[in-house]
């Protein structure tokens, strides 16, 4: 009877073993979540295929299929760590955004916030055109890859900076993760619903587009009125000022950050 017991034990986990269950779960899950949408994903599913070929290799007896494959794992660890060296950074960065550390996040959030709606308030006093994609909960990666890469720190210059008339990038949008500016001249998809406010240009349609297809807000400040407009769901707020949309994006961060309802 001892012995049957011993062979099942398996089948009732100690609470440690539920932990560690739980804590493998949550970080697998956290790490589809931040790769999925980007090229690092796709390069996942072939990692993956690679490791099925290898164990169907070692089925089947391939000796030198097996072998090559083998040698291949040995050093894809330290490719691994240099073709997904963005994605472990960011990946890194979201460890942070829990409940126990969201306090100390509030002063950071608050402050990308600020540096944001300055930007947005000096480009609109200029009547500069800008359109700047905030990353929320769904990934941007796509529209991430049709722009310029970047990995700057979010701050106002750099944001007048780019949307200057003279700058290469300033007719695409800025894409904003967390703290930092991502891409810069991406190409964001247009809405494809009527819109009946027929002032409305390209870069309004851009931002309705994208909140159309993902949760990210999108600021746009118009070239020919200087208004400063976030698009977010679909709809479309107009004629923010510079204390409205910093309460509004740092309202939006705390959003954000806050665990989807069960």
């Amino acid at each position: 009877m001892s012995g049957v017991l011993q062979q099942i034990g398996f089948l009732m986990p100690s609470w440690k073993d539920l932990l560690e269950i739980l804590v493998v779960s949550i970080v697998f899950y956290r790490i589809l979540t931040l790769l999925a949408g980007t090229r690092a994903f796709q390069m996942l599913l072939g990692l993956v295929l690679l490791v099925g070929v290898y164990f169907l290799a070692r089925i089947l007896k391939l000796d030198l299929l097996e072998y090559l494959l083998r040698g291949l794992f040995q050093f894809g660890a330290i490719a691994a760590l240099v073709v997904f060296q963005p994605e472990l950074r960011s990946a890194l960065a979201h460890l942070g955004q829990n409940r126990l550390l969201r306090f100390f996040n509030r002063l950071e959030e608050n402050q990308v916030a600020a540096e944001i709606a300055d930007a947005a308030d000096e480009l609109a006093r200029g009547k500069v055109g800008a359109i700047i994609a905030i990353e929320r909960k769904t990934g941007l990666g796509e529209y991430v890859e049709t722009g310029t890469p970047l990995q700057a720190r979010v701050s106002a210059p750099l944001l007048m900076t780019i949307f200057s008339p003279y700058s290469p990038l300033h007719d695409g949008a800025a894409i904003v993760r967390g703290d930092t500016i991502v891409a810069a001249g991406a190409i964001l998809p247009l809405t494809q619903f009527p819109v009946a406010d027929k002032s409305l240009g390209t870069r309004h349609r851009a931002a309705l587009g994208l909140s159309e297809e993902s949760d990210a807000l999108v600021i746009v400040v118009s070239e020919e009125s200087g208004i400063i407009s976030v698009a977010s769901r679909g709809q479309l707020q107009r004629g923010l000022d510079r204390d409205r949309l910093a309460a509004l994006l740092a309202a939006s961060a705390v959003a954000a950050a806050e665990p989807a309802p069960a």
